[in-house]
């Protein structure tokens, strides 16, 4: 069965030559020419979402906002902008899994798209829990409570909770952390990392006095306590 893809993009021949390219890649692709014809969309339930940012009417931004809690599916941003706070901004508040700067390689978002989805398919197969004290996580369900409370986490933030958690003891730098929680291999975003791991540790204070993730000074980078 085919992956469904949905491209949003204002920019027609982009999108013409998108859909053409996934298309021989054997991908169902569904197109939106803007953010109100991209919601109209969505309950066609697309397995993975290109949603560019800078559009009319509404832009990518809003879109994930107004769609993040309605789709489980990786949401990888297609933008021209070059500053870094931009990139952090976008992934970090609006939702999104991913990003890629115009302009791209066919072959690098290829790639990108199949490691999200391998991912995604992983995850479904997943049933595991771990317990850390009153903190528990389910695997499967991409669940974290602590006693009877879930945290609220977004897709990133989660992902940080499982990558370090299921390594605990061992120390990873930023690099190395971003790289595992988007699945695949870039130049790690250090700002994207300790932006992530700030959010993760507040949402964690509210329920418990337990640092769960620890900082290893010098440069070292991040662990999960043991």
């Amino acid at each position: 069965m085919a992956y469904r893809i949905l491209i949003v993009d204002d920019d027609i021949e982009l999108l013409k030559m998108l859909k053409n390219y996934f298309e021989i890649k054997r991908y169902d692709v569904m197109m939106a020419e803007d953010g109100t014809d991209a919601l109209e969309k969505i309950h066609k339930k697309p397995d993975i979402i290109l949603l560019d940012i800078n559009m009319p009417k509404i832009d990518g931004l809003e879109v994930c906002r107004r769609i993040r809690g309605k789709v489980t599916c990786p949401i990888i941003f297609l933008t021209a902008k070059v500053e870094e706070q931009d990139r952090v901004n976008g992934l970090l508040s609006g939702g999104g899994d991913d990003y890629i700067l115009k302009p791209f390689s066919l072959k690098e978002l290829d790639a990108r798209i199949i490691a999200h989805l391998k991912r995604e398919e992983r995850h479904k197969g997943k049933s595991e829990y771990r317990f850390h004290g009153d903190l528990s996580i389910d695997y499967g369900a991409k669940r974290v409570q602590i006693g009877e409370n879930d945290l609220e986490l977004t897709k990133l933030e989660y992902a940080i909770i499982e990558f370090l958690s299921m390594n605990p003891g061992q120390v990873f730098d930023r690099e190395r952390i971003y790289e595992k929680v988007c699945g695949y291999d870039a130049e790690g975003d250090s700002r994207v990392v300790t932006e992530l791991i700030r959010r993760v540790r507040k949402k964690l204070a509210e329920y418990t006095q337990t640092e769960y993730i620890e900082t290893v000074w010098g440069g070292m980078g991040y662990r999960w306590k043991r």
